[in-house]
């Protein structure tokens, strides 16, 4: 057990740049406070201790704002960085050096029964705010994009971004238009969106413009 958490704080310092002293991670870290109630909650659950299961992880999500059900399977090397609003759904699965960010939902649709929560394969990122939904898997190696929603299955080593999500790059050969970088300098659908929207509004504004002088050129013609 104490391999497992001298391992973990060791991957919030690979992860982390901030991360400064090993008493600073381990009383000030809520991600890290996270997975280990979600250890013992986890292990309750296998005991079908479920009523103590959930009341683990409900202490625990109300002092973190991680919600990670007591069902969830998650491996070795898990980081989450800042993790308020994480919410992590029951059947699902996360392989081994997986890291999530703040914001991120791996949950359901309300339409699946069984499996309904999706599979993180290892070594992939999920990026801020982004939202992974429904009996889906995640590939090996990929990257999920900030603020995308997910709802297929994504390949190894894939880069997804948007809404719904769609691969731009897979196997380092670019697809669409992306970058495969780290997770902060992913595209973002929103920025994206937020610049169309202010072409329009120039474009607006020369067409009012053009008009006003039209205007103003028909007055002194008839005068």
């Amino acid at each position: 057990m104490f391999e497992r958490m001298k391992e973990d704080i060791e991957v919030v310092f690979e992860q982390d740049p901030a991360a400064r002293t090993h008493i600073e991670v381990m009383l000030t870290y809520s991600g890290l406070h996270a997975i280990w109630a979600h250890r013992v909650a986890h292990g309750l659950f296998k005991r079908k201790m479920y009523f103590l299961a959930r009341v683990v992880s409900q202490i625990s999500r109300f002092f973190t704002g991680i919600e990670i059900h007591p069902g969830a399977k998650i491996g070795r090397r898990f980081f989450i960085d800042h993790g308020m609003g994480v919410v992590i759904g029951e059947t699902c699965e996360i392989g081994d050096n997986v890291t999530v960010f703040q914001g991120v939902t791996l949950g359901g649709t309300g339409k699946e029964k069984g499996k309904r929560h999706p599979t993180i394969k290892d070594n992939a990122l999920i990026a801020t705010g982004a939202k992974v939904l429904g009996s889906i898997t995640i590939g090996e190696n990929s990257k999920v994009g900030a603020g995308s929603v997910v709802l297929q299955d994504v390949p190894p080593n894939s880069t997804v971004v948007g809404i719904p999500g769609r691969v731009v790059i897979q196997d380092g050969i670019r697809i669409k238009k992306g970058k495969d970088l780290n997770h902060s300098d992913l595209p973002d659908p929103v920025l994206d969106k937020i610049k169309e929207l202010q072409n329009e509004i120039e474009k607006l504004k020369m067409e009012i413009h053009n008009s006003k002088e039209g205007v103003k050129e028909n007055a002194h013609s008839h005068l």
